[in-house]
């Protein structure tokens, strides 16, 4: 992203705090260090730093490592343990060794499972890796409450079809291919992000972005294979778009935590909801509990028992001093609330 393009933190974090006073909440709780790290991935001691536009450039094999080794130590399962290797791997049908780099530090994940790792914990995944839904949500949330329901501004921002997004919205999204999503999106920024004289940028000037060759793209503009880890990320660099909780470097990681608080203080001042969100959930609830319905005691336990597991990845789960597992009274924060 352009130096001149990147978003002004500071005056972000001034906008944070000016809504935590104006809703009654601590200002400093609001942007605890622990509790943006959680958003966004970055650690908490660097967190001052990125701010203030002083700390230093990881590459990308340790930020990536380090930002997996937070999902496992702030998404437990129920029972309050790190979540295994292999119980992570076996979401995405990958043996819990293919991990072991990513966990050790020692090398970059594929995108696939990159992408896999992100829906295991809840994270956002990015412009190129979101599911639809995932994406539905994320942009309606940039959109803000008092934006108009425009399925042409989703479809911008999402690298969605305006036919997909209305079957997201209706509770029964398209599952595509990971190689064929990326294709789609990929298309969708060459032909929505154009140069200043209206024409495509070519694959060598997107690929010399993050130094590489052209032809390293011409698979993925073809379709026919998913780009490597660094380059999906210089992909989403050169257009500008949220590189997701894995693949944004400090700044944007740390952006959109900012966004996200903003925006859910808003929200809750106005006390209203965006009413494209009410009905994409709504409709998921109404589906699920259709479908529950039928399920005998012992599926219901089921239920409850994965529902357990899913609330423990995103953090919605903690531990008492009885052993026993309790859900957070406080749901203000956008993912759980602050440590």
């Amino acid at each position: 992203m352009p130096a001149a393009d990147r978003p002004d933190l500071g005056a972000a974090w001034a906008r944070v705090a000016a809504s935590a006073r104006r809703s009654g909440r601590d200002p400093a709780e609001v942007l605890c260090p622990e509790r943006l790290s959680r958003l966004c991935g970055v650690e908490p001691a660097l967190v001052p730093q990125v701010v203030t536009g002083t700390a230093p450039e990881l590459p990308l094999c340790l930020r990536v490592h380090r930002r997996f080794l937070r999902l496992r130590a702030t998404r437990r399962d129920k029972h309050g343990r790190e979540w295994p290797l292999a119980a992570i791997a076996e979401d995405f049908q990958a043996p819990g060794a293919s991990l072991g780099p990513l966990n050790a530090g020692t090398g970059l994940p594929r995108l696939g499972h990159a992408a896999g790792v992100q829906r295991f914990f809840g994270v956002y995944a990015g412009f190129l890796l979101a599911d639809s839904q995932s994406a539905v949500e994320h942009a309606l949330a940039t959109t803000g409450a008092d934006a108009p329901a425009d399925l042409g501004r989703l479809s911008y921002l999402t690298g969605m079809p305006p036919h997909d997004i209305r079957l997201t919205l209706d509770g029964t999204p398209p599952r595509l291919p990971l190689k064929e999503q990326v294709h789609q999106r990929f298309e969708h920024l060459r032909r929505t992000r154009l140069r200043a004289d209206g024409q495509v940028h070519s694959l060598a000037a997107i690929a010399r972005s993050f130094y590489a060759s052209g032809q390293s793209l011409t698979r993925v503009a073809r379709g026919e294979g998913l780009p490597n880890l660094p380059a999906a990320a210089g992909i989403q660099r050169f257009y500008g778009v949220d590189g997701g909780f894995l693949l944004a470097d400090d700044t944007e990681a740390l952006a959109t935590a900012l966004a996200g608080i903003e925006q859910e203080l808003e929200t809750a001042g106005r006390r209203t909801e965006n009413p494209m969100l009410a009905v994409l959930r709504a409709h998921d609830v109404r589906s699920i509990v259709t479908r529950a319905g039928r399920l005998s005691p012992a599926g219901w336990k089921s239920l409850a028992d994965h529902l357990d597991d899913l609330l423990a990845r995103e953090g919605q789960l903690t531990r008492e001093s009885t052993g026993r597992v309790a859900v957070p009274d406080d749901r203000k924060a956008a993912e759980g609330g602050a440590p």
